[in-house]
C-alpha cells in the first residue's frame, strides 16, 4: 500500500471586478523510496529529466539520508511537458512515483509585491504550524500569500493506493474507505482594480517610488504600485532561488515595498494636516491672515525659513492654493508657543493630532511589514538638546513636512481619504471579500474618527481645488470636467535630487478616489507626479485620458532610476608603497611612446596615491 497526499489548490485571488490576478497550474513532484528502487535504467531516467549522472547520484544521496524507507523529493515541479514523457516509462523505475501538485500562475505580471509569493516550508515554519505543515510543503511568504495564508492553502487530502511490485497502481485500498479528500483553498477578491494598476506601473517604469490609490467611502486600495517591481512569475519554478538572489542584490530594491515600507518627510501635503489641526486646536480659522514675504523669521529674526515666492497677505485658503511655507511657519509657532503653557506640552498636543490622522503610527493594512512611520516625541528633542526649554524655531522644519518626520506614501494616501470624507476614514485594506460568501473582515468596517470637525475641511477642500483649478500649482494636472482637489509637494532629499509628490481625491462631492504619487529624486511634484495621478484619476472616473500626447509620452518614456554607482577596485593593505611605485614607474617607462597610454598610467598613480592616503 502507498499512501499519497493530495495537495489542494490554493485559493484563486481576483480583482475588484472578478479578473484573475493569481491562479495555479499543474506540476509534478517526483518521489523516491531509496529502499525499493532497483535494477532500473539510471541513464534513461536522466534523459527524461535532463539532468546528469552526478546529479542523479547526489539527488540519491540526499533521499538516503532523508530515510531509506520514506518517500522524498527527488525532483520538484516537473512540467506537463515533461510528465508526460515520463509517465510513459516510470513503470520502469521501481521505487520512483509522482505527486501531483498546483504553482502560482500571474496571467499579467503585475501587482507583485501586493500578491506575494509562495515558498517552500522551513523548519521554524513547521515548528510554528504545531504539525500542519510538512517538508515539501508550500507557505505564503509574503504579500497577501502570506497575510490570508490560513484561508489561501486549503486543506490536504489522502489517496491509500495498492501497487505490486513493479510500483503499478492496483486500484485504491478498501475502496477509498479511508481515503480524505482535499479541500481548496479559499478565494479572494481583492480591491484592486486590475486596469489600473496596469496603467500605474506602465507610468512608473523606470522610476522610483510609489502609487496608491483608496476609495475613500469604503478604505479599499484600487491602486499598489512600488516601483520597480518584478515579475511574480519569477518567484516561480526551480529558478526562483537565482531570480530571488538577483533581485535581493539589485541596488533598486525592487522587494522592498514602498508604499508601506518607504518612509519618507510628506513635504507639502503635510499643510493640509496642518491647516486641519490648527483650525480644531482653535489657533486659527479660515479668516485668519498671515504676511508672506518670502519667507518666515525665527529665533528673533536671526534664521529664515524661506518661501518658494513672495504670497503677501495669505488667507487659509491662498496658503493651500499657494502651497506658503510662510503661512505655516506662523501656525505652528502658534500651535507650539502660543498655547499658554510649555512649549514641550504643546507639542505633545500637536503631535496627538497627528496620529489621529494615521502618522506616526500603523494603519493596520492586511500586509505584513507595515512601517509606522515617524513623528518623534518631545522627549526626542528633549534629549537631544540636553533641556525642555526649546521653542518652535528649534524643530521648525516640521512645520512644512520636512526635518526627522516620515510618512509612508499609503499613509499620504490615507490623508486624501480622511480629506475627502471630511473628517473619517476607513483602515485601507487589498482584499474586500473572503470565500464565495464574499465576506469582509470586520476591522475594515469600522469608521474612524481623524479628531477634527468636519466645518474645518471646507477652506481647506477650496485650497486645494484652487490648486489645481484655478492657477495654483497643481494646475498642469486638471481634468476636464471634473474638480479634482489637489495639493503638489516637492519634497527636499538630503541625499540627492529632490522628490516629486502629488497628493488628490476626485471628485471634490461624493467622492470617487483619493490618490497618492511619490516619485523618487524626480524634482518637481508638478512636473513627475501630478501628471501621473491626474491621468489614473481620469482613467478611473471618465475611462478615456485627456492630457495633451507629449506629457503621456514624457511620463511613460521618462527614465528617473539612479545610475549604477561604480564599483572601486580596493588595493591591497600589504601592497608596499617601493613596489607599487615601482611597478606604476615601470609602467609610465615602458608606454614613454604612448601619450594616451603615458597619461592613463599617470592617473594610474593618482588613483593609487589617493587611495593609499
Amino acid at each position: 500500500m502507498r499512501k499519497e497526499i493530495i495537495y489542494p489548490a490554493r485559493g484563486v485571488i481576483l480583482d475588484r471586478n472578478g479578473k484573475i490576478l493569481v491562479q495555479n497550474e499543474p506540476v509534478y513532484d517526483l518521489l523516491v523510496t531509496p529502499r525499493e528502487v532497483k535494477d532500473i535504467d539510471t541513464l534513461l531516467l536522466c534523459d527524461l529529466l535532463s539532468i546528469e549522472k552526478a546529479d542523479f547520484d547526489e539527488r540519491m544521496k540526499k533521499a538516503r539520508a532523508h530515510s531509506p524507507y520514506r518517500a522524498s523529493q527527488f525532483m520538484k515541479q516537473i512540467s506537463s511537458s515533461v510528465y508526460a514523457t515520463l509517465q510513459e516509462h516510470l513503470y520502469k523505475f521501481r521505487g520512483f512515483y509522482v505527486q501531483n501538485r498546483t504553482v502560482r500562475n500571474y496571467p499579467d505580471s503585475i501587482a507583485a509585491q501586493f500578491l506575494g509569493y509562495i515558498q517552500e516550508v522551513n523548519e521554524k515554519d513547521i515548528e510554528r504550524s504545531n504539525g500542519f505543515y510538512r517538508p515539501g510543503d508550500y507557505i505564503g511568504a509574503s504579500g497577501v500569500e502570506r497575510a490570508y495564508e490560513d484561508l489561501l492553502r486549503g486543506k490536504r487530502g489522502v489517496r491509500n493506493m495498492m501497487v505490486d511490485a513493479l510500483n503499478r497502481p492496483k486500484g485504491r485500498f478498501m475502496e477509498g474507505k479511508y481515503d480524505t479528500l482535499a479541500v481548496t483553498g479559499d478565494g479572494l477578491v481583492s480591491s484592486l482594480d486590475k486596469e489600473l494598476q496596469i496603467l500605474a506601473e506602465k507610468m512608473m517604469k523606470n522610476k522610483l517610488g510609489s502609487v496608491v490609490a483608496i476609495e475613500p467611502s469604503t478604505g479599499e486600495i484600487l491602486t499598489f504600485v512600488s516601483s520597480p517591481g518584478y515579475n511574480p512569475n519569477k518567484m516561480v519554478g526551480r529558478e526562483k532561488g537565482n531570480n530571488y538572489m538577483k533581485m535581493l542584490h539589485d541596488e533598486t530594491k525592487p522587494m522592498f515595498i514602498r508604499p508601506i515600507q518607504a518612509s519618507y518627510p510628506p513635504g507639502s501635503v503635510f499643510k493640509v494636516v496642518s491647516a486641519l489641526t490648527a483650525q480644531q486646536a482653535g489657533v486659527i480659522n479660515d479668516q485668519t491672515i498671515f504676511y508672506c514675504g518670502g519667507g518666515y523669521r525665527y529665533s528673533g529674526g536671526r534664521a529664515i525659513m524661506r518661501c518658494t515666492h513672495v504670497d503677501g497677505a495669505t488667507g487659509l485658503v491662498k496658503s493651500i492654493k499657494m502651497s506658503c511655507n510662510t503661512y505655516y511657519g506662523y501656525v505652528y509657532a502658534k500651535m507650539i508657543d502660543g498655547r499658554g503653557m510649555e512649549s514641550y506640552k504643546a507639542y505633545d498636543l500637536w503631535r496627538d493630532g497627528l496620529q489621529k490622522f494615521g502618522l506616526g503610527t500603523k494603519l493596520g493594512i492586511d500586509l505584513p511589514g507595515e512601517n509606522p512611520g515617524l513623528v518623534p516625541t518631545s522627549s526626542f528633542y528633549t534629549k537631544r538638546l540636553g533641556s525642555n526649554k526649546w521653542k518652535s524655531g528649534y524643530n521648525i522644519s516640521l512645520s512644512i513636512g520636512q526635518g526627522e518626520m516620515g510618512i509612508t506614501p499609503l499613509q499620504m494616501a490615507n490623508i486624501m481619504a480622511i480629506v475627502a470624507n471630511r473628517g473619517f476614514y476607513y483602515r485601507p485594506h487589498l482584499i474586500k471579500g473572503i470565500g464565495e460568501k464574499q465576506i469582509a473582515k470586520e476591522e475594515f468596517t469600522e469608521k474612524i474618527f481623524a479628531g477634527v470637525d468636519a466645518k474645518y475641511y471646507e477652506p481647506v477642500i477650496e485650497g486645494m481645488s484652487q490648486a489645481v483649478n484655478q492657477g495654483g500649482t497643481g494646475a498642469a494636472s486638471r481634468i476636464a470636467g471634473i474638480e479634482m482637489c489637489g495639493k503638489t509637494g516637492t519634497v527636499q532629499n538630503p541625499h540627492g535630487d529632490n522628490h516629486a509628490v502629488f497628493f488628490a481625491f476626485a471628485p471634490r462631492d461624493n467622492p470617487k478616489i483619493a490618490i497618492a504619487v511619490f516619485v523618487e529624486n524626480a524634482g518637481y511634484g508638478g512636473t513627475w507626479a501630478a501628471p501621473i495621478a491626474s491621468m489614473l484619476v481620469e482613467k478611473y472616473l471618465k475611462d478615456t485620458i485627456t492630457l495633451p500626447k507629449y506629457i503621456q509620452d514624457r511620463i511613460y518614456n521618462g527614465v528617473l532610476l539612479p545610475k549604477p554607482k561604480k564599483k572601486v577596485e580596493k588595493v591591497p593593505e600589504k601592497v608596499k608603497k617601493d613596489s607599487t611605485k615601482n611597478k606604476t614607474q615601470q609602467t609610465l617607462k615602458t608606454t614613454a611612446t604612448e601619450p594616451k597610454k603615458q597619461a592613463q598610467a599617470a592617473s594610474l598613480l593618482v588613483h593609487h596615491s589617493q587611495v593609499k592616503r
